[in-house]
């Protein structure tokens, strides 16, 4: 196994655990860990954050630079990823099916046009 193979496992395996350990302790009433579960998610994510940094850099590929183009698709994909969020919650929490499933698949269009916005910005 190449090292920026056997790293990017590492980093990914523990930022994966730190993330879905703190969800846990949020989202479980019975956990009683809101505030504790943030802190250790919001490690997570930057663990995983900075795996992709890291594998980027042990690719030889240059830092991500952010042009206009792809903070407006980085938006897109954070809208597509809220709006199929919030239609999931519509079906399985707040009963309403035919809403949820339609502002769902909006939710899935949004990130579907993620494929033409993304291409060509590596």
């Amino acid at each position: 196994m190449k090292k920026k193979n056997f790293v990017t496992l590492i980093l990914g395996v523990v930022g994966g655990l730190f993330f879905a350990l703190g969800m846990c302790m949020a989202l479980l009433p019975e956990w009683d860990a809101m505030t504790e579960g943030v802190v250790v998610g919001a490690v997570g994510a930057v663990i995983l954050l900075l795996t992709v940094l890291i594998r980027r850099k042990l690719d030889g590929k240059p830092m991500v630079k952010l042009s206009g183009r792809a903070v407006g698709a980085a938006l897109l994909g954070v809208a597509g990823a809220l709006v199929l969020g919030v239609g999931m919650c519509m079906v399985m929490v707040w009963d309403l099916l035919i809403p949820g499933i339609l502002v769902g698949v909006v939710g899935i269009v949004l990130l579907i046009c993620l494929i033409p916005a993304v291409k060509g910005l590596e």
